[in-house]
């Protein structure tokens, strides 16, 4: 926690939108992979996987935060949010 009391992301951590840039430029990479004419499947499928894991590691790291965020920080409608966000997940 950085003085003013958000969050302090170091340089192994990355923080949401640095995230989702890295999975851009992951997807841009497949897309130019499959647009060669020497495509190589076994390359984009170990990048498509890549990707997926990227993914999901985004969608934990949000859900967590989102989670500390309203059992911490108490918001008015955390009980409608989390009634949400869990029914949400069982649904997947």
């Amino acid at each position: 926690m950085t003085p003013s009391g958000g969050i302090c992301y170091n340089s192994v951590m990355r923080n949401p939108e640095q995230r989702i840039n890295i999975i851009i430029g992951q997807l841009e990479g497949v897309k130019r992979m499959l647009s060669r004419d020497d495509l190589n499947c076994f390359d984009s499928l170990i990048q498509l996987k890549a990707i997926r894991s990227s993914l999901s590691s985004l969608m934990d790291k949000i859900l967590e935060d989102e989670l500390d965020f309203c059992f911490t920080k108490q918001c008015p409608d955390s009980q409608k949010k989390l009634k949400k966000i869990f029914s949400e997940i069982l649904k997947k």
